[in-house]
């Protein structure tokens, strides 16, 4: 769920939590560096706490990035059209 424009920095979180919120599932995208992004690591952490069906996904199977603490006890699956699909069916 896009922002479409920028937050201020007090009021991301909240609003993030309420887009996830209304969200029937999370997929994190993951990079060399997401397990770094201390934004993108609350994002997930917060998916998990409001009990959103959440799975990882690498962007680069071939050059993957270290799973998020945060996803420790999550699937991670390879950018494809079916896995995606399959997640969305399975929501």
């Amino acid at each position: 769920m896009s922002a479409k424009k920028a937050w201020k920095q007090n009021e991301w979180k909240k609003r993030c939590r309420t887009k996830i919120k209304g969200c029937d599932g999370v997929i994190a995208l993951i990079s060399k560096r997401t397990h770094l992004a201390s934004g993108a690591k609350w994002e997930m952490k917060c998916a998990l706490e409001e009990k959103a069906p959440t799975v990882g996904m690498q962007i680069k199977w071939n050059d993957k990035g270290a799973k998020p603490k945060e996803l420790k006890n999550k699937k991670v699956i390879q950018w494809t059209w079916n896995n995606i699909s399959e997640f969305i069916t399975k929501i």
